[in-house]
């Protein structure tokens, strides 16, 4: 476990503790903490305990040293953490062709279910002229914005209509109307909300919002700890967590 003692880390190590399937061998955090029933080093390089997967959620500062880690030891990843840059996105895609390499922008059944039912409403709403906006909310604690679940759903609107539309984050010093082949993206901090994100379609004169709601970060432990037991035993490739529902 990549960032064992971290929220995330904590969660899914209750979680695998209580598999009959999963366990967790070793533990990664600069952060000490006692009580873990594994043990925990403070890098990749002092980790001398084998294993089947590396689930990470972690920090993106971390994310470089983690997949030079995993290439070189040919250990597969679920790759958890957020706001990759640019160029690590590149060294993500680098590293799948060495190891196996599970990356997705959120791990819960729902939105991966809900990215499949957007591309169907887009086929149908976007050519009807409904505007499209996504609205995600979070935690004061989450540094990255958007998030990364809100940016993969945009996506998968996006896709569907070819890639065509631009990305807004921020009206604020605009005045014109809103043109028609773009994404509003915006993002609410505050609290303790665990995460919320609604895709709006906006016509004229109704509205349908899809909506999901994260009521525990338990959802986003249990599909890694799945996504980590797909991974076992995979050949290098690039994997989402549809390969995971679809179980190939």
């Amino acid at each position: 476990m990549h960032g064992c003692n971290g929220v995330m880390g904590q969660m899914i190590c209750n979680l695998a503790a209580a598999d009959p399937d999963a366990q967790i061998v070793a533990g990664i955090d600069i952060n000490e903490k006692e009580g873990n029933p594994f043990p925990v080093f403070t890098s990749l390089e002092a980790c001398d305990v084998e294993a089947d997967a590396v689930v990470d959620f972690s920090h993106f500062s971390c994310v470089d040293g983690l997949l030079d880690w995993c290439a070189d030891k040919k250990t597969p990843v679920v790759l958890c953490t957020t706001g990759l840059s640019e160029e690590q996105l590149v060294k993500v895609k680098e590293t799948a062709e060495k190891t196996a390499v599970l990356k997705s922008a959120n791990m819960s059944l729902g939105i991966n279910m809900l990215l499949k039912l957007l591309k169907e409403a887009t086929a149908v709403l976007a050519p009807a002229g409904f505007d499209v906006e996504v609205v995600e909310k979070h935690h004061r604690r989450k540094v990255d914005a958007p998030s990364g679940t809100a940016l993969a759903l945009a996506d998968s609107v996006n896709e569907e209509l070819g890639g065509e539309y631009e990305y807004v984050y921020d009206r604020s010093q605009r005045r014109q109307p809103r043109p028609k082949k773009e994404i509003g993206i915006s993002a609410v901090r505050g609290g303790s909300i665990v995460g919320e994100h609604d895709v709006i379609f906006a016509g004229e004169d109704e509205v349908i919002t899809f909506s999901h709601t994260a009521y525990s970060r338990a959802v986003f432990g249990k599909g890694a700890i799945e996504a980590a037991k797909f991974l076992k035993g995979r050949k290098a490739g690039l994997y989402d967590m549809s390969h995971v529902i679809e179980g190939k």
